[in-house]
């Protein structure tokens, strides 16, 4: 996963369940369009390892909102 930056992710179940993960855009991307499909069972590759998932039971994505910066960052 090193080719881009990991984004924090909450996968959403019915019946309340969430797994907090971090997966590339890519990744993420690829489990939007899967979950679009409602594809089935599905391997998500994340930066905490790969997990299996059901995507019949998937009812939201939550993507964490990028990091509010106030005044002059040192970052390139």
């Amino acid at each position: 996963m090193a080719e881009s930056k990991a984004d924090r992710v909450e996968i959403g179940f019915d019946g309340g369940q969430v797994i907090a993960t971090r997966m590339s855009e890519d990744q993420l991307n690829q489990l939007r369009k899967a979950v679009e499909r409602n594809e089935g069972w599905q391997d998500v590759a994340t930066a905490d390892g790969d997990l299996a998932v059901d995507l019949h039971k998937v009812v939201f994505l939550r993507v964490a909102a990028p990091e509010h910066r106030i005044g002059f960052s040192s970052e390139s």
